[in-house]
């Protein structure tokens, strides 16, 4: 897959998605974004899978790619519970869904998309401490707002997701919502 020792190099080859190359979406799903963050995940991959499975650098990689594929899905996973208590239960999972054929709805709400994704990064806890902001979710801001649901969404993160001091949440689950 790689030539010359560069895992740059085969990024965009044609391969078979299954669960281990998937890297958002569900298994074989063609269409997923090759976001910055993405490309790590899958340059991680190439070269473990390079390593000797005994070695100690594949065991490695190996626990970073399983800690990264945490996070991801844990920050997902706080995003669906904000978005199922906004009452989208129904439309969360494909509010949260990008592919690199989804567009922003209107170019003009991009500045205010980038607005409210850099709040809730700075303003809470939505977001690990270490985690750098993903292109993935400025679509599903821009989402929220052409449904007028951003500054609720806002709202929400800060009351369950609250920032605290040093920034960091522990390993405490998200705070009940209080009507």
């Amino acid at each position: 897959l790689c030539s010359n020792n560069n895992p740059y190099a085969s990024f965009g080859a044609t391969l078979a998605r299954d669960e281990e190359q998937n890297l958002w979406s569900t298994p074989h799903d063609v269409t997923h974004t090759e976001a910055d963050d993405d490309r790590v995940l899958y340059n991680m991959i190439v070269v473990r899978n390079q390593l000797d499975k005994d070695s100690e650098e594949w065991q490695k990689l190996n626990y970073d790619i399983y800690t990264l594929r945490q996070t991801r899905k844990e920050v997902r996973s706080r995003w669906k519970h904000i978005l199922e208590d906004l009452g989208f239960q129904r439309e969360a999972d494909s509010l949260l869904s990008v592919t690199k054929l989804s567009i922003i709805s209107d170019s003009q709400n991009m500045s205010k998309a980038r607005d409210i994704l850099l709040k809730l990064s700075e303003e809470t806890n939505i977001f690990p401490t270490s985690w750098e902001l993903s292109e993935r979710y400025l679509f599903v801001v821009d989402r929220l707002i052409a449904l007028d649901a951003a500054d609720e969404f806002f709202r929400m993160a800060s009351a369950v997701y609250p920032k605290r001091p040093g920034g960091d949440r522990g390993d405490e689950g998200p705070r009940p919502l209080q009507s």
